[in-house]
């Protein structure tokens, strides 16, 4: 893909139990293979599908991989509201918490490989990236709206930051994932202050 192109819009042809099902193997195979091991000729053999198909799905292995990763999130920000700006942000993390543990290894592999690919990058922004962000900046305006949060907070664009820093820190800085324990003490000491909440 050209470093300045935008995945091209899928054709849906594929029924919806369909696309998850590809998007379940397209996970396997990157927990046994690695990203660098998988192979679109892999995918369409474990799938039962034509690499037709895939290509004219999706533009490649990049923009295939960040689908199905974005696809497999049982929980995105736009998911959640609680009522409050604290509830939310404390159960956005909770819910994180649990594919975190379980895709922790699988993300930290990804993440070289994203280092190595453009491509991988630009898809992993563009179809993961951009709409978490976009809901936690709705997040963010429903507490401006509710008068929790002044609407030129300063901190308000680092939020983003903030919650992958949660979970990417701790098995760096202490040798544990993050879990719910931590992250919920994680918002009450470092998001929500810096929010001047």
């Amino acid at each position: 893909m050209a470093p300045d192109a935008e995945p091209k819009a899928r054709r849906s042809r594929l029924t919806e139990e369909r696309e998850r099902e590809l998007y379940e193997a397209v996970i396997e195979l990157l927990r046994e293979a690695g990203y660098d091991a998988l192979t679109m000729d892999a995918i369409a053999a474990r799938t039962h599908s034509s690499k037709a198909t895939l290509y004219r799905q999706w533009n490649g292995k990049p923009e295939l991989v960040a689908a199905a990763l974005r696809s497999c999130r049982p929980i995105t920000a736009a998911d959640v509201d609680t009522g409050t700006l604290r509830g939310d942000l404390r159960e956005l993390l909770r819910l994180r918490c649990a594919t975190s543990l379980r895709d922790a290894s699988l993300m930290r592999a990804l993440g070289q490989a994203m280092h190595k690919d453009p491509d991988l990058l630009r898809a992993f922004r563009t179809l993961v990236v951009e709409p978490e962000t976009a809901a936690l900046a709705a997040m963010l305006d429903r507490g401006v709206r509710r008068g929790e949060l002044a609407a030129d907070c300063p901190a308000a664009p680092f939020v983003p930051h903030m919650v992958l820093g949660a979970l990417a820190a701790r098995p760096l800085l202490e040798g544990a994932e993050a879990d719910a324990e931590y992250l919920a003490r994680y918002v009450d000491a470092v998001v929500l202050p810096a929010l001047g909440l």
